[in-house]
């Protein structure tokens, strides 16, 4: 009992509906800020009261600025991954779809702020790049929309909940409270790392702005599938369902696949991010078939 006060307490400090509302606020707030801040940046160095090549890629143009505050947003994004981790593995893995889907949202803001208009517009290697990640943004939110739509109807109703689930869904929490200091700490650690060799060597900014992607989150999805793996192997204490392990386990292999699209570049980046969020639509989608299939032969 004393155990199950100090999980409680634990769990709703970090996951506390509150608290999800004031970081809500602060990251607006912050995002709001941080835009006009670059702006003024911008505004600054147009003005040549700051003039060094090693901000040229920082100041492109005013639509280059949309960068700062969706970093910002993209770490709420990653809190909000962590806080539905105990609510449902479904919802949590469709968080990892979204952080990447906006991953590359942002990278089109950033990628837009160069672009060359041109009669040979597929030649010019930023254009191509541009052109297949506008495509794969669309495909990804018609893969998540089918994502959450094949789940809402995996969903049962007034279903209890026995004593090996409840001992599941405080095991997630446990796991979530860890997360938010670990993930906020690698946030704090990433950010210092990367001012600091910005600071070191200024000219090295442009290329480091280029691939900021691999500062933070490629990290990140290394902590996800570590904990991924550990709540698959909590899974069979749980239940031993053949289509539920099946389900998770192919879960992993999505998150692994947007790991290894962090070490990609170009359409290859693209085509496995898209890869790995279809093969999670269809894994879901199967196991929504094979769950009807045991509840039939459970009726019978």
């Amino acid at each position: 009992m004393n155990t199950d006060k100090v999980i409680k307490k634990f769990s709703s400090f970090f996951l506390d509906e509150k608290l999800k509302e004031r970081i809500e606020k602060i990251v607006v707030r912050t995002a709001i800020i941080s835009f006009i801040l670059h702006l003024l940046f911008i505004a600054v160095v147009d003005s040549h009261l700051l003039n060094s090549p090693a901000f040229k890629d920082l100041t492109i143009s005013p639509i280059s600025a949309i960068y700062t505050p969706f970093s910002i947003i993209l770490i709420y994004e990653v809190y909000l991954l962590v806080y539905y981790l105990p609510k449902s593995i479904t919802n949590y893995i469709g968080k990892q779809y979204e952080i990447i889907t906006l991953i590359l949202i942002r990278k089109l803001f950033y990628d837009l702020s160069k672009l060359e208009f041109s009669s040979d517009w597929f030649s010019i290697e930023g254009d191509l790049k541009f052109t297949i990640d506008i495509i794969a943004t669309l495909v990804l939110f018609t893969l998540i929309f089918l994502f959450y739509k094949i789940n809402a109807k995996n969903k049962k109703k007034g279903m209890n909940l026995t004593d090996k689930t409840k001992r599941y869904i405080r095991l997630k929490k446990i796991f979530a409270s860890l997360l938010v200091p670990t993930v906020a700490g690698l946030a704090l650690y990433s950010l210092g790392n990367w001012l600091y060799e910005a600071s070191v060597d200024p000219y090295a900014l442009s290329t480091s702005i280029k691939s900021i992607n691999n500062i933070f989150f490629d990290d990140f999805f290394s902590i996800l599938i570590l904990t991924d793996v550990l709540l698959l192997l909590f899974t069979f204490l749980q239940t031993d369902e053949f289509s539920r392990v099946i389900r998770n386990s192919g879960f992993i292999i999505s998150t692994v696949l947007i790991k290894l699209s962090f070490s990609a570049d170009g359409i290859l980046n693209a085509i496995l991010i898209v890869v790995a969020v279809s093969f999670g639509v269809i894994l879901l989608y199967i196991y929504s078939q094979y769950s009807k299939i045991e509840n039939s032969e459970n009726l019978d």
